[in-house]
């Protein structure tokens, strides 16, 4: 495979992210990188794609900031560029909580490695999950909490209606690592004094340990949807019910409704979701 998907993010004071923004719409375009960048006082979430080689010399270049020296990476291999277009821009979040939350008293990092160790000894550690709803479907770890939730602005809320245990370890993940940060760091500042992230979230552990206690599969935002990991699919196509976790948008713009659906039936459909969006008047096109 000669492209490479990666994500990364740091929270970190920026004091002109307007700058920043400039300066790396630069090199992304001089390196003919696709994909989609938010930046912030309070610091940088990146999902990019481009050849092998130029995500190379795109990672040196950004670690040659010292804010940014200690920046670890997500990555996988693919086949071609994973997003369409570049998107960068400045926000006010770089992931959206609604929520003040302080990262000088940040959670605890536990590895991909002692998650494992933990999950294999049965110990008696709480796993919380602070994706989507829409995420969760396609695959988890097994026996972890979940919320209802289908932006991540609703996690305070949501967090609040069940009864957690302030005496045991709970490890929050997500996708890389930017939500769980925030969550439990936000936990943590409301008395819970053993709560743990895991490092480079649920794609991370994938990486290394590959169909051990996470079932299914992980929703990714870049065009893709899914990553390429080799795993048994615990959802089914939502028009044939065959097995399937292949989840798209629904190509009628005015629905874009995301749900699961196997190649026949995105062949025979188009890519829609039903017959009545197929006959919709505006649709993405194929």
């Amino acid at each position: 495979m000669d492209y490479k998907t990666i994500s990364l993010y740091k929270y970190v004071s920026i004091e002109e992210p307007e700058a920043l923004r400039e300066k790396l719409r630069n090199y992304y375009e001089s390196l003919e990188i696709l994909g989609r960048v938010l930046i912030g006082k309070e610091g940088i979430n990146a999902a990019i794609s481009g050849k092998k080689e130029n995500i190379e010399r795109f990672k040196q270049l950004l670690k040659n900031d010292k804010r940014f020296a200690d920046l670890t990476f997500r990555e996988l291999e693919a086949e071609k560029n994973t997003y369409h277009k570049l998107v960068v821009r400045v926000r006010k979040e770089i992931v959206v909580f609604g929520k003040k939350v302080n990262f000088k008293h940040k959670a605890p990092y536990i590895t991909p490695k002692k998650l494992k160790l933990l999950l294999d000894k049965k110990t008696d550690t709480i796993l919380l999950d602070t994706r989507n709803a829409y995420e969760v479907k396609l695959g988890k770890f097994k026996d972890a909490i979940t919320l209802p939730i289908e932006t991540f602005r609703e996690f305070p809320d949501a967090i609040k209606k069940i009864r957690l245990p302030k005496d045991k370890p709970i490890i929050f993940y997500c996708t890389g690592g930017i939500r769980c940060e925030k969550a439990a760091t936000y936990l943590k500042e409301r008395g819970f004094k053993n709560v743990y992230q895991l490092k480079g979230g649920i794609l991370q552990y994938m990486n290394e340990f590959p169909n051990t206690h996470f079932e299914g599969n992980c929703f990714v935002f870049d065009d893709s949807l899914t990553p390429t990991f080799k795993v048994n699919p615990i959802t089914n196509c939502e028009i044939c019910h065959t097995t399937s976790d292949l989840m798209i948008n629904c190509h009628n713009l005015d629905c874009d409704k995301l749900f699961i659906c196997c190649p026949s039936c995105q062949t025979r459909t188009k890519r829609h979701c039903s017959e009545i969006c197929q006959k919709a008047p505006r649709h993405r096109p194929n």
